[in-house]
């Protein structure tokens, strides 16, 4: 089986739904991609990349209760799967491989 990559954006909202773990959703993964690396991203783009990598098996998600502050809607919360864990595991271990080799960071 061939291996699996992702885009810079894919791994970024990966490693989001990993840190986050059974509270990320769309904002909550939007306001945390601000406070950690001062990027600004777009709700929706995050909601595409969140049904891509579910749709690959990466992550699942699950609906959560509708809440008043929200009129009546509810949010969809997403968790890391296995293969999505160790997707994230096998990238990690490759860019750090990568940066040993540099030589100016020796």
């Amino acid at each position: 089986m061939p291996k699996e990559y992702l885009g810079e954006f894919e791994e970024l909202i990966l490693t989001l739904v990993a840190i986050l773990d059974k509270e990320a959703y769309g904002n909550a993964i939007v306001k945390e991609i601000e406070e950690q690396i001062h990027r600004q991203v777009n709700l929706g783009g995050v909601h595409v990349t969140l049904y891509r990598l579910e749709d690959k098996g990466y992550i699942k998600s699950r609906v959560g209760g509708a809440t008043s502050e929200r009129g009546g809607r509810r949010k969809r919360f997403f968790t890391i799967t296995a293969a999505g864990l160790a997707l994230l595991k096998s990238m990690k271990e490759d860019r750090q491989h990568l940066w040993k080799l540099i030589p100016q960071l020796k």
